[in-house]
């Protein structure tokens, strides 16, 4: 087995394209797994070798079926090997990848064809075939087709359509002789190449293409080391949508700059399970997800046995104190080893539990993280560091340092990039990592960077004299009450969303005169709630529908209500009684609530909150 260095030598920095890395690393690490599968319960490897086998065969069938230069190729499937074959094939020759999120309903799948003017579009199964059937007579510049899956589909006879491992198996027949120009493929590329699109989510208006270029990458690639604490043959696993900047860099690019072996779930459904498995070294996730990691804690403790839960709330109070000290920068007390020892037992099982016994690296972005998760994943001596960036930075351009949490701060800027406050207080952004704008929309790219430059991120935030960046909110989505109070409803939003019953929360209250919030419930945990009080329900809708879950709410708010100023604290609320999935148009499909959608779908239950409503009543002062 060759060794493995990630060599952030001259030869590392030569490459000045993704595809010329990643032949590189094929051919330094070519007998070292670099993806593995989970599959009928087993996990599979796929070597660098092999990895770069199959990217030049369906790169080289591409090209042979009339692919041309610049054109995009589509992928519309979940996380899965083949998605890196065709997103790389597309590097290499010259071709610029697009994912589609799989979850995409069929007018969304036409909107990014036609927009793209996509020439090849890789399906992952019937499901997904159909959407793209229904509109491909809209599609004039779709030429093939290629399924991955064959299950349900065994009489499929259709010219434009072809399967995976048939155009797989026709491209390495080719690769015998056609090799060379592959090659000449790599070669011919440039930094400034258009590497490949992501669209935005569309939480405002259409999605948008944003062109994310070879030399924002191979940029993004030098600092990977700033942000990940890894080494050559960790372990990553790949979960969220690869249609997502963060986890396109993740599970695409990062490996090629610092060896990552990068694992693929069985499925969807499978990922909590196939985690505990692979128990990474590294792993970057929303809040959402590591607030649920926190609520499984707190469901499996219900059921413990009393001397597990009276070693979890021992290890709980005792790591307190210690992460107090840590974040304060005060000595660590001193502890009884007995304690320590019980500390060191209970948390332990709780991260192999969780899968998170390996992790050196735990990173979260995308959305506010509440101090006190920050805080509990401390006592698990976990360090969850916040990250900043977005599509048109290409990831990340600023995350927590090593050691340096600081709750309410998103970390620093990363080495290379500018930033600066703006006017309205907005983030602003300069640097090789900014994106080479929008496709076809010129008049758009230019509203983003201006002469100089500047990306105009669209968030507001501050930056304080040690230069850690601070996020309060998207400028769009500052609510101004009608006493004339600006208020940032995400930090609102973050601290109800903590609550293990809430998994999603919109405050309300521009122009209004107090706050209000619509609240998606989490359905485990409130159902197990309902249990337990013996409250009769038969779906979601009847058990957000009842006047006993509507009282945990309201306690759960009034809760929440003394950590906040109070023009910032919520009077009323309203639960949803519809459980919303990527599918709804109320989400978007990295499951971002569309606060437009929101205000006018739910107009009528909005001004029920301002007319007759029962408020919910102010805190008691707490005495000083």
């Amino acid at each position: 087995m060759a060794l493995m260095t990630t060599n952030p030598s001259p030869k590392f920095l030569e490459q000045d394209t993704p595809a010329r890395l990643f032949r590189l690393r094929s051919q330094q690490w070519r007998d070292v797994p670099a993806l593995r599968r989970k599959r009928r319960g087993l996990w599979e490897s796929v070597t660098w070798s092999e990895y770069y086998a199959n990217v030049r065969a369906i790169a080289l069938e591409l090209h042979a079926i009339g692919i041309e230069r610049n054109a995009v190729v589509c992928v519309l499937a979940e996380n899965r090997p083949e998605w890196l074959y065709v997103d790389m094939a597309a590097q290499c020759m010259g071709f610029a990848g697009n994912g589609i999120y799989p979850t995409s309903s069929i007018d969304q799948v036409l909107y990014i064809l036609q927009d793209s003017g996509a020439q090849a579009v890789f399906v992952e199964n019937q499901e997904q075939l159909e959407k793209v059937l229904a509109v491909r007579e809209q599609c004039p510049s779709l030429k093939t087709i290629v399924v991955m899956e064959r299950d349900g589909l065994r009489g499929l006879s259709d010219p434009q359509v072809s399967f995976f491992d048939d155009f797989l198996l026709a491209g390495q027949r080719r690769s015998d002789t056609d090799a060379a120009l592959f090659e000449q493929r790599i070669d011919a590329g440039s930094a400034e190449d258009l590497s490949f699109l992501v669209y935005t989510s569309g939480t405002t208006g259409a999605p948008k293409g944003a062109m994310i270029l070879n030399s924002n990458v191979m940029f993004q690639l030098t600092q990977v080391k700033a942000y990940l604490d890894v080494d050559p043959g960790d372990k990553s696993i790949s979960f969220l949508p690869l249609c997502h900047i963060a986890e396109r860099m993740s599970t695409v690019f990062n490996p090629l700059a610092v060896g990552l072996i990068v694992h693929f779930p069985e499925n969807s459904g499978t990922v909590t399970n196939d985690l505990r498995e692979v128990a990474p070294h590294v792993l970057f996730a929303p809040p959402r997800f590591w607030e649920k990691m926190y609520s499984q804690i707190d469901l499996f403790m219900r059921d413990a046995i009393p001397l597990a839960r009276w070693a979890y709330g021992k290890a709980r109070e005792s790591g307190a104190q210690v992460v107090d000290a840590k974040l304060n920068h005060q000595p660590i007390p001193s502890q009884p080893w007995t304690t320590q020892l019980v500390r060191w037992a209970a948390l332990r099982n709780v991260k192999v539990f969780l899968g998170l016994q390996n992790v050196r690296c735990a990173l979260t972005g995308a959305a506010p993280v509440p101090a006190e998760l920050i805080r509990w994943f401390l006592t698990c001596d976990i360090e969850l560091r916040e990250a900043y960036g977005m599509t048109e930075t290409a990831g990340f351009c600023a995350s927590t340092p090593k050691g340096g949490i600081k709750l309410g701060w998103a970390g620093m800027k990363s080495p290379g990039t500018e930033m600066r406050i703006g006017a309205e207080n907005e983030i602003q952004i300069r640097g090789p990592n900014v994106f080479g704008g929008y496709w076809k929309l010129p008049e758009k790219t230019a509203e983003a960077i201006d002469a100089e430059g500047w990306l105009g991120t669209g968030d507001c935030g501050e930056l304080d004299e040690q230069g850690y960046l601070a996020i309060r909110d998207r400028l769009k989505d500052i609510l101004i009450t009608s006493g004339g109070k600006n208020i940032t409803p995400s930090h609102i939003e973050s601290l109800l969303k903590f609550s293990p019953y809430i998994t999603d929360a919109v405050v309300i209250g521009d122009g209004r005169n107090y706050l209000t919030c619509l609240v998606m419930l989490d359905q485990e945990h409130v159902a197990r709630h309902a249990q337990e009080q013996q409250i009769p329900y038969t779906d979601y809708t009847s058990l957000a529908r009842a006047p006993a879950i509507a009282a945990l709410i309201r306690t759960e708010i009034e809760r929440i209500n003394p950590q906040l100023a109070r023009v910032e604290q919520v009077k009323d609320f309203r639960i949803i009684d519809t459980l919303l999935t990527a599918e709804d148009e109320e989400l978007t499909p990295t499951m971002k609530l569309k606060r437009k959608v929101i205000a006018r779908k739910y107009a009528p239950l909005i001004d029920s909150m301002y007319g007759k409503a029962t408020p919910v009543p102010d805190p008691v002062p707490v005495p000083a």
